[in-house]
């Protein structure tokens, strides 16, 4: 037996996301929605959003609108689908019920399906006897026989009951993904699986079909943990006698180390990322080339030109890796490319949290720019200007430039002291500081690193920092002249 994954034909293109509205979002799930946005715009299609949220165990409230937010924050926009509309509609699952039976009750009509009536306890021994015997867990089919006048009856007695797929005993089934071609499964590795649970609600595995073709989507995205599922899909799609959309596994995501992404090793969460100071064009440019490659070999991208260049041509099998250090990267980048105003203004409110106040605009700004180069993200602002709010506790040999020793370098800086104290208030800028001092250094002949590095170190209490010009303007002529005098202490 041979069944085919059809490809959809005509040049209507709908993409679709269809997420479980079950808590924050998956670094893996959005980029699954970027790569099903991307392809449908750049083939001129549609993006619709559907919650698959019959899993009501899981479900949290208020979970779909957070979505909808997070993805808006990041650049996506649907055009169609929960919290848009559209003539699909409803695009929630559990508002969808009524179609789920009618159309169960249609396939077991056609023999596609049939009642099961297993309770729990035998199908806990019928797998502890599997694994037992070192058989692949599945059902083994002991209601797939009843006749009809049987399930009648025991439906009658208000016996519990799943509807199961009857999947094909022998042969091979074979599915084409766009990504891997052609790829076979024997049938009699397939499980029946359940379809519609106990209490009426469908699996995933049924109402994801179900919805797919009455939306008419033409391209399904998700993850290559769903390839054991495919031929299932397929056989489901051909039991209703359907044409299947075109299927894109898209390839897993791994760590550094080579294992899945997991919350032990690290955020997982897009909230969790964006709470931190990543911005939307960074991580977009990021999972964009988490399983993509333009033929350029071109790495910063913004979601316009993505959406222009973005072809299932330039995607891959191989697992991608999730640096993290890669999209430090491209946030640091993007953080640079924000005028000085617009990046103090993001950088604000992680200041504000943490009870740092000013007393300016500018000085704001100048705080501020003194740690934009080496910003990763935007809530480094804080560990990156701890030291202007309070000096740091110093040893006093940090002062010291290389092997002076400390009694030198304390006549060094008085000395740099009275020259600092005859600077004028308004001429306290870097440049002002800059032009005046390397003067004065050469004029006496002096080492620049004998007294600016002990310069720095009194500003900063820190053996790495900005440079002392720059820290100086920053704090002001009174909270430098402070800090050098406590370093004369």
């Amino acid at each position: 037996m041979r069944i085919f994954g059809y490809q959809l034909g005509g040049n209507k293109i709908r993409f679709r996301f269809a997420p479980s509205p079950t808590g924050l979002l998956h670094i893996g799930n959005l980029r699954t929605a970027l790569f099903g946005y991307l392809l449908a715009k750049s083939l001129g299609g549609k993006f619709i959003l559907r919650l698959e949220d019959t899993d009501q165990k899981r479900e949290v409230a208020g979970a779909g609108d957070s979505l909808i937010k997070i993805l808006q924050w990041v650049g996506i926009k649907f055009d169609e689908g929960y919290g848009v509309g559209g003539k699909y509609g409803p695009y929630l699952q559990t508002e969808r019920l009524n179609i789920y039976d009618k159309l169960s009750t249609e396939l077991l009509a056609k023999g596609g399906a049939y009642h099961c009536f297993c309770t729990e306890d035998r199908l806990t021994a019928m797998r502890a006897e599997q694994e037992k015997n070192k058989q692949a867990p599945r059902y083994d089919r002991l209601c797939r026989s009843l006749s009809p006048e049987e399930v009648k009856k025991r439906v009658a007695r208000g016996e519990k009951f799943v509807i199961r797929q009857a999947m094909p005993l022998s042969g091979e089934v074979l599915v084409h993904d766009e990504l891997r071609d052609d790829i076979k499964f024997r049938a009699e590795d397939l499980d029946d699986q359940v379809l519609i649970k106990s209490n009426g609600i469908p699996t995933y595995q049924f109402a994801n079909i179900v919805d797919d073709h009455l939306m008419e989507i033409s391209h399904v995205t998700r993850g290559d943990e769903w390839l054991s599922s495919f031929p299932k899909n397929i056989l489901l799609y051909q039991a209703f006698g359907w044409t299947p959309p075109k299927f894109i596994h898209l390839p897993l995501i791994m760590n550094k180390g080579g294992g899945k992404l997991s919350k032990r090793q690290g955020d997982v969460y897009v909230e969790n990322y964006r709470d931190q100071g990543y911005l939307p064009e960074a991580i977009i440019n990021f999972c964009a080339l988490l399983g993509w490659h333009s033929k350029d070999d071109k790495e910063i991208w913004t979601l316009t030109e993505l959406a222009k260049s973005f072809s299932v041509s330039g995607m891959g099998v191989s697992p991608a890796i999730f640096d993290l250090e890669k999209l430090d990267y491209y946030n640091g980048y993007y953080l640079r490319k924000k005028p000085l105003s617009e990046l103090a203004d993001l950088c604000r409110p992680y200041l504000e949290v943490v009870g740092r106040k000013f007393n300016t605009q500018a000085q704001l700004l100048k705080f501020v720019a003194l740690a934009s180069d080496r910003l990763k993200k935007i809530g480094d602002i804080v560990p990156l200007t701890d030291f202007l709010f309070e000096l740091p506790k110093y040893e006093p040999e940090l002062l010291c430039w290389k092997k002076i020793s400390l009694k030198q370098t304390r006549l060094n800086m008085k000395e740099l002291e009275e020259e600092l104290k005859k600077i004028k208030v308004n001429d306290w800028t870097k440049e002002y500081l800059e032009k005046t001092l390397l003067t004065w250094i050469k004029d006496h002949n002096y080492k620049n690193g004998e007294y600016l590095g002990p310069l720095r170190v009194a500003l900063t209490g820190l053996k790495n920092s900005p440079g002392p010009f720059e820290v100086a303007e920053a704090l002001g002529q009174e909270e430098s002249l402070r800090r050098i005098a406590l370093s004369l202490e």
